[in-house]
């Protein structure tokens, strides 16, 4: 099996993103509506089904122009914050990106996804959005990979730190974004972005298994 990633694997982290996304859109939704304006689920479902459709469309296999298209098809279709963000995230990826991806390559991937998040929306750790979920996954990733780590533990690594923070979100007050108008009134729900981010890293993983691993 394949020690590093490519196009095949980009386009199959791509479908799981989109069946996972499309699996927990009501609970995304519900997530949103309590502290935001409950479209996350339904903007971020519409948004991974058109970068189904820019996949298809794209002639060139190699991963930075398959995660372009899919900034453009993101940005183009989900509304709110979180299209500008997603594509913001996965451009900042195409750019990162080589012909053949290593563990390196994807530490710096996930780095330049998590920066053009914070540099977009200007936001930073504990404010209660995805870079909760985003900056923990970049140094479990970026350890895994110290530590000599392949692809997939590399992502498997990033997945789970995203999944923790994801949670760690419940107790905090938001101090960014809709969620903040409530002020202490945020605190007890889990923020519908981070919870995103934490199911699209786990699809990264999920394919990642399969490319290197075969199962």
């Amino acid at each position: 099996m394949a020690a590093t990633l490519g196009g095949l694997w980009v386009a199959d982290w791509t479908r799981r993103a989109a069946a996972s996304i499309h699996r927990h859109r009501e609970e995304l939704i519900e997530l949103d509506r309590a502290i935001g304006d409950g479209d996350h689920g339904e903007n971020l479902d519409r948004g991974y089904t058109a970068a189904l459709k820019a996949l298809d469309n794209e002639a060139d296999p190699a991963p930075a122009p398959l995660l372009r298209s899919i900034a453009m098809a993101l940005m183009s279709t989900v509304g709110g914050a979180s299209g500008p963000l997603l594509g913001t995230a996965y451009l900042r990826m195409a750019g990162a990106a080589r012909e053949d991806i290593g563990p390196n390559e994807l530490v710096a991937m996930l780095q330049a996804a998590c920066t053009g998040i914070q540099e977009r929306g200007k936001a930073a750790e504990e404010e209660k959005t995805m870079v909760d979920a985003w900056a923990p996954a970049v140094r479990a990733a970026a350890h895994a990979a110290e530590v000599g780590g392949g692809c997939h533990a590399v992502l498997e690594a990033a997945a789970r730190a995203a999944a923790v923070g994801a949670q760690s979100t419940f107790d905090m007050v938001a101090t960014k974004g809709r969620a903040s108008y409530l002020g202490v009134r945020s605190a007890g729900h889990l923020d519908p972005g981070a919870v995103s981010t934490s199911y699209i890293l786990a699809a990264a993983q999920e394919a990642a298994k399969e490319e290197t691993t075969g199962s």
